[in-house]
C-alpha cells in the first residue's frame, strides 16, 4: 500500500515540497506531515507554532475559504482520551465513515508516535449539486490523516485532507489534544478546518454546504468520542469493579450474616 502514497500527497501528485513516498520504506519516511522534519525533538514543537499553519495549509493545496474553529474541554484525563480517540470507530453516531486502515506508523527515538491513517467516508451532495455534477460520481470521499503523539508533553496533533473530490471542495483539519497542566483531569481538544472549492461560480455555495457538513460531523464526532470514553470506563468498571459498590455489598454482607451460636 505504501507504494501507492504518491497518489495521495496533499496536492495529488509527486511535487517535490509534499511527501516524498515513492519507493517509500519506513525508514525513509521522515516527513509524516507536510514539509514538516519532525526528526528533532526541537521540530515537534513547530507542529503547534501559529507561523506554521499557513504552511501546514498551502502544503495541502488549500485556497483559503471558510473557517472553522473550536475549543472543547472534556472532563477526563488526556491519557483516556487518547486511547480512547483511536478506538471511536464504529460507534453509532459516525456511521458515515466505513472503513479505517493504518497505512503507516513508527516510534522515533525521541519517542513520538507517527502514524498515517486512511479513511473511506460517504460523500453526500446537496440535492442541487446533484443536478449539476455527473450522477456517476463517486460517493465515497478517502481522508489521509496524519498524527503526532508526544506522550512526555501529552498532546496529541492530527492533520487530516480528502484526497478525491478536491476540486469539488477540499476540506482540511487540524486537532490538537492537549492535556491541561493546571487541570490534570481536563483535556482540551482545539480544533480548525479550512473549506474550499475550485468549482468556478460555485465555490461560495459549495463552501458554505462544506462547512455546515463540517460542523454536524465534528458534533457527532464528539459524541463518537464520548461513548468511546464511555466504553473504557465501562471496560475499566468490568475488569477492576467498582470500590464504592464493592464496599456497599461489604457492609450490605455483614449485616445479613447470622450471629454463630454456641452450644
Amino acid at each position: 500500500m505504501l507504494s501507492h502514497l504518491r497518489w495521495w500527497t496533499p496536492c495529488g501528485t509527486l511535487c517535490s515540497p509534499c511527501l516524498q513516498t515513492d519507493n517509500t520504506s519506513a525508514s525513509s519516511f521522515p516527513q509524516l506531515l507536510p514539509q514538516l522534519d519532525l526528526k528533532t525533538p526541537s521540530d515537534k514543537a513547530r507542529l503547534t507554532h501559529s507561523s506554521h499553519k499557513q504552511q501546514l495549509i498551502s502544503s495541502a493545496g488549500l485556497v483559503m475559504g471558510k473557517h472553522f474553529f473550536s475549543e472543547t474541554d472534556i472532563k477526563s484525563v488526556w491519557e483516556q482520551v487518547f486511547t480512547a480517540f483511536w478506538q471511536r470507530y464504529p460507534n453509532p453516531y459516525s456511521t458515515h465513515v466505513l472503513t479505517e486502515d493504518v497505512v503507516f506508523r513508527e516510534v522515533t527515538s525521541d519517542n513520538l508516535l507517527l502514524s498515517r491513517r486512511l479513511f473511506t467516508k460517504t460523500n453526500r451532495m446537496p440535492r442541487w449539486a446533484e443536478h449539476v455534477f455527473p450522477g456517476n460520481l463517486s460517493r465515497s470521499v478517502y481522508i489521509i490523516e496524519d498524527s503526532v503523539v508526544d506522550p512526555a508533553n501529552r498532546s496529541l496533533t492530527t492533520m487530516t485532507w480528502n484526497i478525491n473530490h478536491a476540486t469539488f471542495m477540499r476540506v482540511v483539519e487540524r486537532c490538537v489534544f492537549l492535556g491541561e497542566r493546571d487541570r490534570p483531569v481536563w483535556t482540551r481538544i482545539t480544533r480548525e478546518a479550512w473549506i474550499s472549492s475550485g468549482v468556478f461560480g460555485l465555490s461560495r455555495p459549495i463552501q458554505e454546504f462544506g462547512l455546515a457538513r463540517f460542523r454536524s460531523n465534528q458534533a457527532k464526532a464528539m459524541k463518537g468520542l464520548e461513548h468511546a470514553l464511555s466504553n473504557l470506563q465501562k471496560a475499566s468498571t468490568a475488569c477492576h469493579g467498582d470500590p464504592a459498590e464493592k464496599h456497599k455489598n461489604l457492609n450490605s454482607a455483614s449485616k445479613t450474616q447470622k450471629p454463630q451460636q454456641y452450644i
